[in-house]
């Protein structure tokens, strides 16, 4: 299948980090639909991307966030596309720096579960079956590393809510070992940003989508940690040799 006959599911596409993957993903001839519950950012996306490609972008008012919203969401989306055949997850990637546990509430910690884990799981359950059973299709998962250290004073809460994505991902790679599409996991261990906002350790979104991009299109590889830490590792599966 040509990269122009496939369609790309950009779950958290409207984020720092999906807008990047969208723009690759377009840039290299996919088509690509995003869900976004702000249709401000949905708006911004469009103008974002390559104006000659915006034709091969859908954009979707929803909220994957719940099971029913999900559920409309996707019906929307089948009705607007017909078929998706490849989906990137990048829901949750966000910065949390509440302070130390003891000054937080309960609440608080179920609004970073809802935003790293909640959603993470709803769309992957609503969405999979979608590609679950296409041996040319992909489900890869954008993390973060900061669920394995404390970044900094006052961001427990992220690596609690970092850490049960993690978990989560590490769960479907061994409660569903042998499937016929691609599923992986793409961890970064640094922050992402846009280049007018670049700072010393931080990734260029732009480049990460192009790695992301690279990642989707080979689909070579299956049930894989790929680990980012830096420049170096996304130019290094940017230019690993395609998978005929």
């Amino acid at each position: 299948m040509s990269d122009s006959g496939r369609m790309v599911l950009a779950l958290g596409g409207a984020g720092t980090v999906g807008s990047g993957v969208v723009r690759a993903l377009l840039d290299k001839g996919f088509k690509v639909a995003v869900i976004s519950r702000d249709n401000n950012r949905l708006e911004k996306l469009r103008s974002f991307v390559s104006p000659n490609t915006k034709d091969n972008l859908t954009t979707i008012v929803g909220n994957v966030g719940s099971e029913e919203g999900a559920e409309e969401a996707k019906a929307a989306l089948l009705k607007a596309v017909g078929k998706v055949t490849d989906i990137v997850s990048s829901l949750g990637f966000s910065w949390w720096q509440g302070g130390p546990p003891h000054t937080q509430t309960l609440k608080d910690l179920h609004c970073v579960i809802d935003t790293l884990l909640f959603s993470t799981f709803v769309s992957w359950k609503v969405f999979f079956p979608l590609v679950r059973d296409d041996p040319n299709g992909t489900y890869t998962f954008i993390t973060g590393a900061a669920g394995e250290k404390l970044l900094m004073p006052g961001t427990g809460f992220l690596t609690i809510g970092a850490a049960s994505t993690l978990a989560f991902c590490q769960v479907l790679r061994e409660e569903y070992p042998q499937l016929p599409c691609k599923l992986n996991q793409l961890k970064i261990d640094a922050g992402v940003s846009t280049p007018e906002r670049l700072a010393p350790g931080y990734l260029n979104h732009l480049e990460l989508g192009e790695a992301v991009a690279a990642l989707v299109e080979r689909r070579g590889a299956s049930h894989t940690v790929f680990s980012v830490s830096g420049p170096a590792d996304l130019k290094t599966m940017t230019l690993e040799k395609r998978t005929p």
